[in-house]
């Protein structure tokens, strides 16, 4: 479906919170489906999600669909038919969420925050963003990786001149079979905030 095809299909709900879940390479992403089943057992939320190519090998999105919830990946941001004055997907989407979670976030797209890329549906729409709208960010990555100067460094910016949150990552054993910092904070403990922030209710 085309990025012009949004607002016909998602628009705002009056009363709802509108929960947009980015997910991006790493494999914590396998978590992304049930982040967003549980947001959904919460009364007067809706959730799309955002998912970058890499992240689209660690989970089914057909698992995401079938709870009545769109999948947006980087092909449907321009279709063959656009034209100018139709609406844009990434500003589309910035206008729709009232909190973004980063969920994981890679060591890749980490760096391309801290640095203003945008060449990817992700990273235009987290460059699109108010600096009102709340945005976390879900560390997840190798031991290494994550204590890799350039990482502190990255963290910082983001911390200290974007103004994201910044939420673990966790000890544990590594998907890689390393122990160390660098799992994702555990998935209930990210729909926790949002629970938290918005005051949110089971059904």
């Amino acid at each position: 479906m085309a990025g012009h095809s949004f607002i016909a299909q998602e628009e705002r709900t009056e009363g709802f919170t509108h929960v947009v879940l980015i997910a991006t390479g790493s494999v914590a992403s396998v978590k992304a489906p049930l982040i967003v089943q549980e947001l959904l057992q919460y009364d007067k939320v809706k959730v799309q999600v955002v998912s970058t190519q890499a992240s689209l090998t660690f989970f089914d999105v057909d698992d995401v669909k079938k709870l009545d919830v769109r999948v947006w990946v980087d092909k449907d941001e321009w279709s063959d038919d656009y034209k100018l004055g139709d609406p844009i997907l990434h500003i589309e989407l910035r206008r729709w969420a009232d909190i973004v979670l980063i969920a994981p976030c890679s060591a890749n797209t980490l760096s391309k925050i801290a640095h203003g890329i945008c060449d990817n549906l992700a990273t235009s729409l987290l460059r699109a963003l108010s600096p009102s709208t709340p945005t976390y960010v879900f560390p997840a990555m190798n031991t290494l990786m994550y204590e890799h100067p350039l990482t502190v460094e990255h963290i910082r910016i983001i911390r200290d001149i974007i103004h994201y949150e910044i939420v673990g990552p966790i000890g544990k054993t590594l998907a890689c079979g390393d122990v160390g910092l660098g799992a994702m904070t555990e998935w209930r403990d990210i729909v926790q905030i949002v629970v938290d922030k918005f005051g949110l209710h089971k059904r």
